[in-house]
């Protein structure tokens, strides 16, 4: 039995939010919609602080405030994503520590554990912009990314406007996180479709679906679930908070420093957001004051347009 004597945070209450099918959906298909879990008054929140973050509101280290000639139409048609706002915005915090998010979290993130008791902690937070013509992602799944322990791993979705196929909606393969396998990744040649990131490639592409949703609805995939967007062909933006999260049990070998072993990794730079930390013992890492700006192609374009304008 595990002595958690040191454990004196007391447990995170969340509530129940989806059903014991939509569990058992979510485990056996690898991810969960579920619609209008955000209401109009904080999807406008949601908008409103991505203009603050975009511009620089927040004092940090990425994004330099902007010019006052700048116009907030302008800013966000230059980003395809901002990584970690969660770091600076007090707002986006809030999101990634939503009652009903983490509730549903509560009940699925670690839901093929039989053990499991509930406790999910968040690594993670990035805002995708995505304006039109705005590149999408390859398939790729995000355990390559942030390894847990457990296969753990689940990305909360939050469409902040319709996502549709004309926009580059989420696309997903149901039941590729089954065998727990990462598929190996390649550098793929169509630079006008995807980012700049790596490819996973060795299946079958044609078993993808779309996953179009209106805004409000939160879409929660595993890790090991092959996902993938493709370009915003629409004439508006596609605005997506995703927050990552994992079973709180799991040590999070995001990185390995010298004398640590992939056994023994576990960077604490977490919110615990549901349930017990029961390595709340090792203390936390303070976030930097810092946030990055994912490019894509026509990112880069628009950048050495600009500065050639400047020259």
């Amino acid at each position: 039995m595990t002595d958690l004597s040191q454990q004196t945070e007391p447990a995170i209450e969340v509530p129940s939010i989806v059903s014991d099918e939509q569990v058992q959906s979510f485990v056996e298909n690898g991810y969960l919609v579920v619609p209008d879990l955000m209401d109009s008054n904080e999807l406008k929140e949601l908008k409103d602080d991505l203009i603050a973050v975009a511009r620089g509101q927040y004092p940090n280290e990425g994004i330099d405030p902007a010019s006052p000639d700048d116009t907030d139409e302008d800013i966000l048609q230059r980003i395809l994503c901002i990584h970690q706002p969660h770091y600076v915005s007090p707002i986006i915090e809030k999101y990634v520590r939503h009652p009903k998010i983490c509730g549903i979290l509560g009940q699925i993130a670690a839901a093929h554990l039989p053990y499991w008791d509930g406790s999910v902690k968040c690594m993670q937070s990035m805002y995708f912009v995505k304006p039109p013509q705005f590149q999408g992602q390859a398939w790729h799944q995000d355990e390559i990314y942030i390894p847990t322990r457990d296969r753990s791993l689940i990305g909360a979705w939050i469409a902040v406007d319709d996502a549709t196929v004309e926009n580059g909606c989420l696309y997903v393969i149901p039941g590729s996180h089954r065998n727990g396998y990462l598929y190996p990744q390649h550098q793929h040649e169509n630079s006008d479709e995807f980012d700049f990131a790596p490819e996973s490639h060795g299946f079958d592409e044609q078993a993808g679906v779309p996953v179009e949703v209106k805004a409000g609805t939160l879409v929660f995939f595993n890790g090991y679930l092959l996902h993938r967007s493709r370009k915003n062909r629409g004439q508006t933006t596609r605005r997506v908070l995703v927050n990552h999260y994992c079973n709180a049990w799991s040590l999070l070998p995001w990185s390995i420093k010298e004398g640590e072993s992939a056994a023994n990794a576990d960077r604490r730079t977490i919110i615990p957001v549901s349930g017990i930390d029961p390595y709340s013992w090792k203390g936390y890492e303070k976030p930097p004051r810092s946030v990055s700006i994912r490019s894509c192609k026509t990112s880069d374009e628009m950048a050495s347009e600009e500065a050639g304008e400047t020259d």
